[in-house]
């Protein structure tokens, strides 16, 4: 399984005041099995632009602590022909432009989109390629 993370998880592991336990969780897997995880290209930009504007230290924070887990290896996904036409199907879904890239990412490599916004989440439960992380852990977090 394929886990594609959302800015919203790696957030949390920056901002005191957002920490979950479900994103500490994702980031102690990232770092035992990074192969496991990827990310569309726009997630560095999103993760930078957040934290830039509510940690005081923000741009700092991204270079200590982004980009080493960044570089673990885990697969930095790129904007192609076929994810933007996958992403169009979730734009019509209600999706944003950046929530239909993960969604899609998340299609192409038949895995599952990590996330913390449960409104979007819902939008493609059905899908079976999101997860809300609020509450749980998927069932096949271990395993997986």
């Amino acid at each position: 399984m394929i886990w594609v993370i959302d800015a919203s998880v790696a957030v949390r592991w920056f901002i005191e005041e957002e920490s979950h336990l479900h994103a500490d969780l994702v980031l102690e897997k990232i770092l035992s099995f990074p192969d496991r995880f990827a990310v569309p290209e726009l997630f560095c930009f999103e993760v930078y632009a957040v934290l830039c504007k509510i940690h005081p230290q923000g741009g700092k924070v991204f270079l200590k602590g982004m980009i080493p887990i960044l570089n673990c290896g885990i697969l930095r996904y790129p904007m192609t022909e076929g994810l933007a036409l996958q992403a169009s199907a979730f734009l019509n879904k209600g999706l944003t432009g950046y929530d239909a890239c993960y969604a899609a990412l998340a299609k192409e490599l038949k895995g599952r989109w990590l996330t913390f916004d449960e409104k979007v989440h819902h939008l493609i439960k059905r899908s079976n390629i999101s997860f809300a992380l609020k509450k749980n852990l998927p069932r096949d977090w271990e395993t997986g």
